[in-house]
């Protein structure tokens, strides 16, 4: 499969089947174009997403939804003019094209629709539509399954709870500098939660993962990898004691507590946050803003990851961008507008939930290269500390850096061992502060499983996250239940 036949599919399905054509595309955008606009752009999207709920032993809901229509933007310096509409007609992209043209200024135009062009970029997964590839009775068979595992797994499971979930988004773009590009793109995910009971107290453990593929991942292997996973947790905790609070060195486990550098250090490196001068990280490009050997890089174009995209929502093809190099800040993630406006380069990093939403500079899959200790190694390094091995929800104040996340598994270390799980651990910190005290990384970076959900400015889009395992000697602070 290539770009051409993603565009072919994407043209039928959008455009044909409305009868709508790219040169009905150009004509509209030209017409925004007549005055004088630094960018516009018609993004046309159809989505497909279905979910089922497994609670209680049995599939107890299921919804189904489908959303079709266009969003179409002019920008003129920083301020852009948006409207949008739930069906793709020519009638409704004339008026959205008339109202955004208000924002342009009065004059002659220096943004013509030019050659059409198609943009390429390598396919990053497939144009099947993950749905089909189980029919509703498969599916319902594939939440039992979990269920029967987990309650196999351990008497001590009193609960479980499932849930399947997949999209599928057909995308079209046209520019009015000419370019037009499209993206077909699946996602599934499978969720699993476990509530075990001993003794009268009752704790939980959570997994699942996916990606961009199909149905077919999630073999009888991986469902119970995600069960062993979540009952395994739960099982822990069941033995946890109140976590200990204060200033202590705290090692990171690798994979999913990425998210911590997700929300910590990631979204301070987007580019609207550093143009607009409120981020912790603006005006150091350049500097040293983390220790040395810390290497941080967002990669939208990893082969059916769940942050991943052949192309972003304005049609450029996703990319590998260093962001932190050997503790050097290198880079911010730019979408077209705040590239032009900061005099950066683009990359690819331009991304909205859905056609009624606008472009933001947004994460796909961010994560921390290797260094060279082993995660044991690390381990043993440690007098006394917290040792998080999986973290729940958290926030962050983009400006200042300061975060507080909550640790879902976490270990109490001393003398180099893990002696018991800890429960109640929260950890707050400093982004710009806690990069610059790791003192060891390790040499197992992992990619989360394929769950994560980012939130910005009330949009939601898929992302991925990775990292080592990491040692931070100072600049954590647990808030723990015990003195």
């Amino acid at each position: 499969m290539n770009t051409h036949d993603v565009f072919q599919h994407a043209s039928a399905h959008l455009l044909a089947r409305n009868d709508i054509s790219a040169a009905v595309l150009d004509q509209v955008l030209s017409e925004v174009g007549q005055h004088q606009v630094d960018f516009a752009d018609v993004y046309c999207q159809h989505s497909a997403f279905e979910s089922w709920q497994l609670e209680e032993g049995i599939v107890k809901s299921g919804t189904f939804n489908i959303d079709e229509g266009f969003g179409i933007r002019a920008i003129v310096g920083d301020k852009t003019a948006f409207a949008y509409a739930d069906s793709i007609h020519l009638a409704s992209l004339q008026q959205a094209a008339s109202t955004v043209r208000a924002i342009a200024r009065q004059g002659q135009s220096n943004a013509h629709c030019g050659a059409r062009v198609i943009a390429e970029a390598k396919v990053q997964y497939s144009l099947a539509n993950p749905m089909h590839s189980l029919d509703a009775a498969q599916k319902i068979k594939l939440l039992e399954q979990v269920e029967c595992l987990a309650r196999a797994k351990d008497p001590r499971v009193v609960q479980v709870m499932a849930t399947l979930a997949c999209e599928h988004d057909i995308v079209y773009v046209a520019r009015l500098d000419g370019r037009h590009a499209a993206d077909v793109r699946p996602l599934v995910r499978l969720s699993v939660t476990v509530i075990v009971e001993q003794n009268g107290r009752r704790e939980q453990g959570s997994s699942g993962g996916g990606g961009r593929f199909d149905f077919a991942y999630f073999d009888t292997n991986m469902v119970q990898y995600y069960v062993d996973k979540a009952v395994s947790q739960a099982l822990v905790n069941l033995e946890s004691r109140p976590a200990p609070a204060g200033a202590m060195k705290i090692v990171l486990g690798n994979g999913w507590p990425g998210v911590l550098l997700h929300e910590a250090v990631g979204h301070g490196l987007e580019g609207d946050f550093n143009r607009k001068q409120t981020s912790a990280f603006s005006d150091k490009i350049g500097q040293q803003v983390a220790a040395k050997g810390v290497t941080v890089i967002d990669q939208g174009n990893i082969e059916q990851r769940r942050g991943s995209l052949t192309l972003d929502d304005e049609g450029n093809a996703t990319q590998a961008t260093v962001l932190i190099e050997d503790g050097i800040l290198k880079n911010y993630l730019q979408d077209e507008t705040n590239a032009r406006l900061m005099g950066m380069a683009v990359t690819g990093n331009g991304r909205r939930e859905s056609y009624a939403s606008t472009v933001m500079p947004r994460m796909t899959n961010t994560f921390m290269a290797n260094g060279e200790y082993d995660a044991e190694e690390i381990l043993a390094s440690v007098d006394k500390g917290i040792y998080a091995v999986n973290f729940g929800g958290g926030q962050v104040d983009i400006t200042s850096g300061k975060f507080v996340f909550s640790a879902s598994e976490a270990w109490w270390i001393e003398n180099g061992k893990l002696q018991y799980p800890v429960k109640g651990a929260t950890i707050i910190g400093n982004g710009p502060d806690v990069m610059n005290h790791i003192s060891m990384i390790g040499n197992d970076m992992a990619l989360d499983s394929g769950v994560g959900v980012c939130g910005k400015e009330g949009q939601s889009v898929p992302v991925g996250v990775g990292q080592p395992t990491l040692r931070i000697d100072s600049g954590l602070i647990v808030g723990g239940s015990q003195a």
